[in-house]
């Protein structure tokens, strides 16, 4: 074969490189079937610039060279998305170590105590005025938001905004009593 593979047609060279550029492809993305639609990416490329086939340029290279390429974007990605996977892994796992912590700390017979309603409705109370009178209007009397927002005359997204602000100060209010206080809430 000559230096620049132009004496071959683009089947010559598929037939004869695929197995070897496939094996060099999974050397480092592990997966045959990865390897695999490198190779077919790159055979597609080329396909579409087979006119490279008459220009005196060394083929084999070229073909190495968009492999190692393919490679590396492909490894690029796998990386990024195992790493989102991982951060979601450990913010699940660090959820669930603070719901059994909270769960454990939870003394059961203080479901029975009349003080859980005593600082359910203290921490209600400390909310602002406007949070206040949203929360009550809208879990405690059952109004919908809509309805809420034509009878302050205010729009549905303050009423949004105005909820968001009161789950945040009473989840920082009631802390281990949170998921409780959302389990009787929606009784």
């Amino acid at each position: 074969m000559s230096k620049s593979g132009v004496n071959m047609s683009f089947e010559q060279i598929y037939l004869r490189y695929y197995t070897k550029m496939k094996r060099f492809a999974q050397e480092y993305v592990l997966s045959e079937a990865d390897a695999e639609n490198i190779l077919q990416d790159v055979f597609a490329d080329f396909w579409e610039k087979r006119e490279l086939l008459q220009t005196h340029i060394n083929v084999i290279a070229y073909l190495f060279t968009a492999i190692r390429n393919q490679c590396v974007d492909y490894l690029r990605r796998k990386t990024k998305e195992q790493e989102a996977i991982d951060y979601l892994k450990e913010e699940y796992n660090l959820t669930m170590k603070i719901n059994l912590d909270s769960l454990i700390a939870l003394d059961e017979h203080f479901f029975y105590r009349e003080d859980v309603e005593n600082i359910i409705r203290k921490a209600i109370d400390a909310l602002p005025e406007k949070c206040r009178r949203i929360f009550v209007m809208n879990k405690i009397e059952g109004k919908k938001q809509k309805d809420i927002a034509t009878e302050l005359n205010i729009s549905v997204n303050t009423i949004e905004t105005q909820m968001g602000i009161t789950y945040k100060k009473l989840k920082e209010e009631l802390k281990n009593l949170y998921p409780l206080f959302l389990f009787l809430l929606n009784l």
